[in-house]
């Protein structure tokens, strides 16, 4: 028998050990489209805190998840599905969504940038904001986004407060702005159906190309990912 097509076997029987149960199951379908930390998991799941870190290390060591430190509230980490080899496994039931609006904190570089690869591969209306706008976007981001045919000059920076509808599917692409949304009751907050949360690195903050190309890379990923499973729906005029 061929040693790497033994190894291979191996690999796949792992997965498929922690695919084995029904909670794992559940951490899996919740991460396929964003990201939770495990006091958000625990919540979702109504499990203690031991059984979940059981689940979690299981998936872990499987090479289903990884987790980030948040760059916030530095003592919580987000817990994440590696890209790839789950992909199939996203909810495949289309989600009616009127509009998607991605935000962070500045709303100048990561909200930016997605709403503009969203627009991009999708035909559902898509938008970005900030919790605390800055005064205009990061000239990284324009770069970046001109490096890959977007043009970000004639964006403007938004409050979420002014643009944001009781139906949007908002994503918060920043630990900052989660942890705000979260912290905060109304529209916009929480972790269920109108909120997602993926934890990407702030490129404002280390001021590189590099870091604003890795935060493009990982954006470009986690949104074609996501565009084929939100669909158009009506748009409310509550807000």
């Amino acid at each position: 028998m061929d040693t790497e097509e033994s190894d291979d076997w191996e690999a796949r029987a792992r997965v498929h050990a922690a695919l084995a149960d029904p909670a794992r199951l559940r951490v899996v379908d919740h991460l396929a489209l964003g990201d939770a930390s495990a006091s958000e998991l625990q919540a979702l799941l109504a499990m203690p805190s031991n059984l979940l870190a059981h689940h979690l290390g299981v998936l872990e060591r499987a090479g289903l998840l990884t987790r980030r430190r948040s760059e916030a509230d530095r003592r919580r980490s987000y817990w994440r599905l590696v890209p790839g080899p789950l992909d199939t496994l996203a909810p495949n039931r289309p989600r009616p969504t009127p509009r998607v609006v991605f935000v962070c904190t500045a709303n100048s570089a990561r909200s930016q940038l997605a709403a503009a690869l969203w627009h991009r591969v999708s035909d559902v209306p898509a938008t970005s904001a900030g919790t605390h706008p800055a005064v205009g976007v990061a000239p990284g981001a324009v770069r970046t986004a001109a490096e890959h045919g977007l043009d970000l000059t004639a964006s403007t920076p938004q409050l979420l407060a002014d643009v944001l509808a009781v139906d949007d599917l908002v994503i918060a692409v920043c630990d900052n702005a989660h942890e705000t949304l979260t912290a905060t009751p109304g529209p916009g907050a929480g972790t269920g159906a109108g909120h997602l949360h993926w934890s990407v690195p702030d490129p404002v903050r280390a001021g590189r190309a590099a870091a604003f190309d890795g935060a493009y890379d990982e954006l470009a990923e986690r949104v074609t990912r996501l565009a084929p499973h939100i669909t158009t729906a009506p748009t409310s005029t509550a807000s």
